[in-house]
């Protein structure tokens, strides 16, 4: 994963350039002490994760992660516990209080690299139409889940519930548009901001609604003529 490293203090960027060369899966791109700097990098190189530091002269850390529709990952580090729910407002991967011991880095960076590989299809053993699982994160543990399992997939704000055949719901730090980058379309198609679902399994269509299991879940307005058209043409 190719890093950038954003934080004025030279002390807390030393840190991590240290703790980052302790992790063979990352790689730091540039180290910066600014938003404008980072921005610039930004502009000329592919960044996967960015470690940054909250407050910045002139543009705070959360007013330049903000600034992106779609940033790289973000894992924020700071000595100030009170931005930690503005922190996942804006989608932290996740946040490291300073002075940060490396147990709790190496943690932060794992999930990173977690949700690279979702995100980057690498969690299956072959092609994305083809293959038959994906590993996700879920608490304290990678989780796979076989894809033929999969009933429907519900949207909780930050975080997504996956529910699976026979078995408690999967509740994971991921988003509705990397599952469905990364799940096989053929088997797999969002039908609401909220709802991703297997198409194999739907029982019954009733106007705007179909039934999964025992759950009737709504087709969105948005996604009605996409999800009419995939099937009723197949």
């Amino acid at each position: 994963m190719k890093c950038l490293i954003v934080d004025d203090e030279p002390l807390a960027q030393q840190v991590l350039q240290e703790f980052t060369g302790r992790v063979p899966f990352l790689e730091v791109i540039a180290v910066c002490s600014s938003a404008t700097e980072a921005a610039e990098v930004l502009r000329n190189n592919t960044i996967d994760l960015i470690f940054l530091d909250i407050h910045m002269p002139r543009i705070s850390g959360l007013e330049f992660i903000s600034s992106y529709s779609n940033p790289p990952q973000f894992i924020l580090v700071t000595a100030y516990s009170e931005y930690a729910l503005q922190g996942f407002n804006v989608n932290a991967t996740d946040y490291l209080m300073k002075p940060v011991p490396f147990e709790r880095f190496l943690k932060a960076v794992n999930k990173a690299y977690e949700l690279f590989r979702l995100r980057n299809k690498t969690g299956a053993s072959t092609d994305a139409q083809n293959q038959r699982f994906i590993l996700v994160k879920s608490g304290y543990q990678t989780v796979k889940i076989i894809l033929d399992t999969i009933q429907y997939i519900e949207g909780l704000k930050d975080y997504v519930k996956i529910y699976t055949e026979g078995k408690k719901p999967i509740l994971s730090l991921l988003t509705m548009k990397g599952l469905v980058e990364t799940l096989p379309e053929d088997k797999f198609m969002r039908i609401h901001k909220s709802f991703i679902i297997s198409t194999e399994r739907i029982s019954v269509i009733s106007r705007n609604r179909v039934l999964i299991g025992d759950k009737w879940i709504p087709v969105g307005e948005n996604y009605r003529d996409v999800f009419r058209n995939k099937m009723f043409n197949k």
